[in-house]
């Protein structure tokens, strides 16, 4: 597990392609971790976003119609 400066755990996130209807949500909402190629499908741009990007990144994934985004801890 990754830890921060403080030892703290960092938070991971994926994305599976695959999975992905491209419904854009995820990029919506968090546009400094998701974004979306030429097919609509998502691209992760962070996989440790930033901790204060944690409320944005978790409700991408709540959100995500198809559940193509995890949030680990």
């Amino acid at each position: 597990m990754t830890a921060d400066a403080n030892g703290l755990p960092l938070m991971r996130v994926s994305a599976e392609r695959d999975r992905c209807v491209g419904s854009g949500q995820c990029a919506l909402l968090s546009p400094e971790v998701f974004d979306q190629d030429a097919d609509g499908l998502v691209t992760l741009l962070s996989e440790e976003p930033a901790e204060e990007l944690r409320d944005q990144v978790a409700q991408a994934a709540d959100l995500c119609p198809s559940r193509s985004i995890r949030v680990h801890d």
